[in-house]
């Protein structure tokens, strides 16, 4: 048989068993001094290895079903596409318990973690109380209706302006899957926001009889929590399953609808090991099992957008909010011959007292944590910079405790200095804000009124970030400052009013797809104002308001974005009218991952047969990272591309080969990323 380990080798491993055991099974093998668990992917008549060197399998698990085959397509696609071994695909997709020897130690006969399965499912069909669905509008019955209707795969863009009620078309194609006896697989992109969608979700359409219909997924659970909820779905006894991009892996027997929500985030991307896009698996996944995918967004990525915009994805949109409320109006504020106080404009300091008289609810946008982003000396221009990483450290108030420099790329701390470290002045101040400051200055301006910050210094004990949301949704809170964390996924009922600031650090960054992310993050954002309250606001400071991004952002206008978005990708020949993988090299010296880089930029000349797309493939030159240290590990990389996706795929397929043995030569670390959304 053949198993699929998790190790950095692209082969499967041939094994022996005394007695048969079924593709999909788990298997603890025998792997040099260690024993691993794999899962048999084949069972060839003839092993590739002679009979000698092949060693008998340690031991069957059969505590759980073996893996359906559609799961081990999805994985072998993945493994493919992305250029990984199946089983850095396979077993990191398993739960915790389920992939460790240590469970299994002593244990011979079936049980592992698992003390008791019972394999007989038990499909439950989820109703709702027709007292508690809200009335739908046009729009969002033609398209709940459409989606319902749907026979077969078909992939349905659902673009809606904030609060135009895209989570209640969700429910109701969700409900008309449930009727049919079907399963649904409903994703997020990230973790706060898995709460209030679980609480609707159990409202709405978990039956009043059966609470166990809903199963939930994702990083911050706990491993017997984790194992719980995947074999619930396995089973097919969890009729709905809520996770982030890791739930894409989950087994679902009876699959019948996938709701990706927020489908242009890039927490949809993993960003180590395996980086897979979560929402691109979705769309392979229902073509596979042949069922409907409803990617959702206010912002759709341009990918999604172009694909709609030809014919390939079934378009529906949400044109107006879903409650009798305008969209909020947007101003800009010029702020370059304003006198500004810490961040703030006049204007922005006017609305937010009004917004306080009238009992309405403010946010400050900020998506930079902390108290200030670096620290200076104006006598000899000293920053305060992390000794591991060519980057600045970040000053964090520590409440009563000391202040501290932090660096937000390898984790460093250090004290405050007393002075400047290279000329003794004791002068030293912070330049530029984060949220931190921002605080400060919102008690001084406004000393009366309730403030909270919600960021990840604000959240990290667990169950933080939800009382924190708490308080807001309860009213407890006036004046709420927030980075990405709050930009998405909340219904505020008395927020009137959203301020944002340092807008323009995005708006020239590198990367070519940073106003696509500047302008969706700014209509998330925005889209927190005056859900439920008439005449909600939208302020944002700029130094450049004659910019696109901004234009399109006054007239909440998406679709003139995307246009504008498009033509400009199209005339330079970037994605989505090319295709991309980046190889990034990481060495104790830069010269060292610069000339790997150029060795691996060489190795189509040096195996010419195995090209023959080679014409179809442009390899660039390679650069430094933007933050080039990091931890003290020096960073380059090379960028590949190509119009034809075939063609960069077979390239990839045997260029990868070659990477690992010229990455052991040089000694580096290396990872070749397909679709990378950062450049």
């Amino acid at each position: 048989m053949r198993v699929a380990l998790d190790v950095p080798l692209l082969d499967v491993f041939d094994y022996r068993s005394t007695s048969p055991v079924p593709i999909g099974s788990r298997v603890i093998v025998p792997f040099g001094r260690r024993k691993l668990v794999g899962i048999v992917v084949a069972t060839p008549q003839r092993p590739a290895l002679a009979p000698e060197q092949i060693k008998d399998i340690d031991q069957f698990l059969d505590d759980t079903p073996p893996m359906p085959a559609d799961w081990i397509r999805l994985a072998s696609f993945a493994a493919n596409y992305y250029q990984r071994p199946i089983g850095e695909v396979m077993l990191p997709a398993l739960p915790h318990g389920l992939r460790k020897v240590l469970a299994y130690q002593g244990k011979r006969s079936a049980g592992g973690p698992v003390k008791r399965i019972d394999r007989r499912k038990t499909p439950v069909t989820a109703s709702c109380q027709s007292d508690s669905v809200p009335m739908l509008n046009d729009e969002q019955s033609g398209a709940a209706k459409g989606i319902a209707a749907l026979q077969g795969h078909k992939t349905v863009l659902l673009y809606g302006v904030t609060g135009s009620g895209k989570t209640e078309v969700y429910l109701h194609a969700a409900q008309a899957a449930l009727a049919r006896g079907r399963q649904v697989l409903f994703m997020v992109p990230e973790i706060n926001l898995t709460p209030q969608l679980e609480q609707s979700l159990r409202a709405r359409l978990a039956g009043t009889g059966d609470p166990g219909t809903l199963a939930v997924m994702h990083s911050g659970l706990a491993d017997g929590e984790r194992l719980q909820a995947w074999l619930r779905v396995q089973r097919g006894e969890a009729r709905i399953l809520l996770g982030t991009r890791l739930a894409i892996f989950a087994p679902m027997p009876d699959l019948g609808l996938i709701i990706v929500d927020e489908e242009h985030d890039s927490s949809y991307k993993q960003q180590d090991g395996l980086r897979y896009s979560a929402r691109d698996l979705a769309v392979w996944r229902g073509r596979d099992r042949d069922v409907p995918v409803v990617l959702g967004s206010a912002t759709p990525s341009l990918e999604s957008w172009n694909h709609a915009e030809r014919g390939h994805y079934q378009r529906y949109t949400l044109a107006r909010r879903a409650r009798e409320v305008e969209l909020p109006k947007v101003r800009l504020v010029d702020t370059r011959r304003l006198a500004m106080q810490e961040g703030f404009s006049p204007h922005l300091v006017k609305a937010l007292g009004e917004r306080l008289e009238r009992g309405e609810q403010s946010l400050i946008f900020l998506n930079r944590r902390g108290y200030s982003p670096v620290l200076n000396c104006a006598s000899c221009a000293w920053v305060s910079s992390c000794p591991r990483c060519t980057a600045y450290t970040v000053l964090h108030r520590a409440g009563s405790r000391r202040n501290q420099l932090q660096c937000h790329h390898c984790g460093y701390q250090a004290r405050v200095p007393h002075a400047c470290p290279d000329c003794g002045d004791q002068d030293l101040k912070p330049m530029g804000r984060g949220t931190q400051r921002v605080e400060e200055h919102l008690a001084e301006l406004f000393p009366t009124a309730r403030i909270a910050r919600i960021d990840a210094d604000s959240t990290r004990l667990k169950g933080s970030a939800a009382a924190l949301f708490a308080k807001v949704h309860a009213g407890e809170v006036d004046l709420l400052v927030g980075t990405q964390m709050v930009a998405k996924g909340h219904d505020f009922a008395n927020l009137g009013l959203v301020g944002v600031l340092n807008a323009d650090a995005m708006l020239f960054a590198q990367d070519f797809r940073a106003p696509e992310r500047l302008f969706a993050q700014l209509m998330q954002v925005a889209g927190r104002a005056g859900r439920h309250v008439r005449g909600g606001e939208v302020i944002i400071q700029t130094d450049y308001p004659e910019q696109a991004v901004y234009q399109a952002l006054i007239k909440h206008d998406y679709p003139g974005f995307a246009k504008y978005g498009l033509a400009e990708r199209d005339a330079v020949g970037l994605p989505p009218y090319a295709f991309q993988a980046l190889l990034t090299a990481e060495a104790k010296q830069l010269p060292i991952a610069i000339d790997f880089l150029k060795h691996a930029r060489g190795l189509p000349a040096e195996y010419p047969d195995d090209y023959t797309t080679a014409s179809a493939i442009t390899v660039y030159d390679p650069v430094p990272l933007r933050v080039v240290r990091v931890a003290n590990i020096e960073r380059a990389q090379l960028l590949v591309e190509s119009t034809n996706r075939p063609a960069l795929q077979a390239f990839l397929t045997v260029w990868s080969y070659a990477l690992g043995d010229l990455a052991r030569r040089f000694r580096v670390r290396y990872n070749l990323e397909v679709d990378p959304l950062e450049i």
